[in-house]
């Protein structure tokens, strides 16, 4: 089968997350949405339509790691194929339906289509064509899926996506004997190499607790399922690590974490609370930063996104984090709060719950954050993981600035 992901015109609600990938590049579980699409679609040859800014990143970070035929942009030809959002979360395979159908959203936006629609195409997704509007007439279907509209539905999903992950690796893990403690040791899959200090506790009494490859867990850390922590990422001694995370490759976590989800490569090595968050990667949260997560009344929490406070439906819900974001020691975060791409926070005070991309803030308010300095700082920070600041990671850090001053707006 041939499927379609495509971004559409909705993927700014994903910011600042989506200003340095495309939507189904977000994290979710053990992996990304377009991990999950792969597994349960089955599709013999795929073709993603992103914003031309995204073509790149998919020919360099997307492509060499699928084992199918996949095109970029391409309309589609004469053939049957499954067009779909690329925020669409997957729990289950996907019956094909025997003719041609779509399913819409609620705001009768197209969430998946099976057509024979010869020169469709990316710009008619993100235009919303006359051609695109004509795919409402056919046939209507059930969802067969989930599609998150912001970064906090992956929150609400992500017990359900772990769980959904851990019954799909179909694969016995042996645990070697050491000085720690296992509750529940059918819910624990542990990766090659993986090395447990002593006193480390992997609770799997309530879901299953997942170690990638080469993870490091320091001694008396507690791990609550259901929990993931990617490959060759380090939890530090007495890290209490609570149910709902993701935290993904090459990261370093420590304090307390719960029901988050870290892209990669992103720092929190000290005390302080993050719960109910998102972050990005190339983050780096000082010593003693905490994330509020509930309101003093208790009431639902919003989110200023787009210029108007967006309200999450949940009442925990603590910072939406860009990439390359640096924040100093003792920073307490606000409850809803969005942070942009590459900025410095090193306030004294509460941090504002607004903070767009570029951003460098300090007691004196907001200034702009250049962007030779942040190209310096991306440059030395990946250096130290043994990686190159190269072509592509300009070209993403270039893009973030100029489409952020688009939608990125006050309240």
């Amino acid at each position: 089968m041939h499927v379609v992901l495509f971004e559409g015109q909705l993927w700014p609600h994903m910011a600042p997350l989506s200003l340095s990938r495309p939507a189904f590049a977000l994290a979710s579980g053990t992996g990304t949405l377009l991990d999950k699409q792969l597994r349960y679609l089955k599709p013999s040859k795929l073709t993603l339509w992103v914003r031309p800014e995204m073509v790149e990143y998919c020919k360099q970070r997307v492509v060499p790691s699928l084992k199918i035929p996949v095109a970029i942009n391409a309309p589609l030809d004469d053939e049957p194929a499954l067009v779909l959002s690329g925020r669409t979360l997957h729990f289950a395979d996907y019956e094909v339906p025997p003719h041609t159908a779509v399913c819409l959203d609620d705001e009768n936006r197209v969430r998946s289509a099976y057509v024979v629609s010869p020169g469709l195409s990316y710009e008619d997704a993100i235009t919303r064509s006359d051609k695109w509007l004509k795919l409402q007439d056919l046939p209507h279907m059930m969802p067969q899926s989930r599609m998150a509209e912001h970064a906090w539905d992956l929150l609400n999903w992500n017990e359900e996506a772990l769980l959904a992950d851990f019954v799909a690796m179909q694969r016995d893990c042996v645990l070697p004997p050491g000085p720690y403690h296992v509750l529940e040791q059918g819910n624990v899959c542990l990766g090659k190499d993986v090395k447990l200090s002593p006193g480390v506790v992997l609770d799997g009494s309530k879901g299953p607790v997942i170690l990638g490859d080469g993870v490091s867990i320091g001694a008396n850390a507690v791990l609550q399922g259901p929990c993931f922590i990617g490959a060759h990422s380090i939890v530090s001694p007495l890290a209490n690590i609570r149910a709902g995370t993701s935290i993904g490759p090459m990261c370093k976590v420590g304090g307390e974490i719960s029901n988050s989800i870290f892209i990669g490569r992103s720092n929190k090595s000290h005390e302080g609370f993050v719960g109910d968050s998102y972050i990005g990667e190339w983050v780096n949260l000082g010593a003693g930063t905490n994330t509020s997560n509930l309101k003093n009344t208790y009431d639902v929490v919003s989110l200023p996104l787009l210029g108007t406070e967006t309200p999450s439906g949940r009442r925990f819900l603590g910072s939406v984090i860009g990439d390359h974001t640096k924040i100093a020691i003792g920073t307490r975060l606000n409850t809803g709060s969005y942070i942009g791409y590459g900025s410095m926070i090193a306030a004294s005070s509460i941090t504002p719950r607004y903070v767009p991309s570029y951003t460098f803030l300090t007691d004196r308010g907001m200034q702009p954050y250049r962007m030779d300095k942040s190209i310096e700082v991306m440059t030395q920070v990946m250096s130290r993981r043994g990686l190159m600041f190269g072509s592509l990671e300009e070209e993403m850090a270039q893009y973030a600035a100029r489409v952020a001053k688009e939608i990125e707006k006050p309240v």
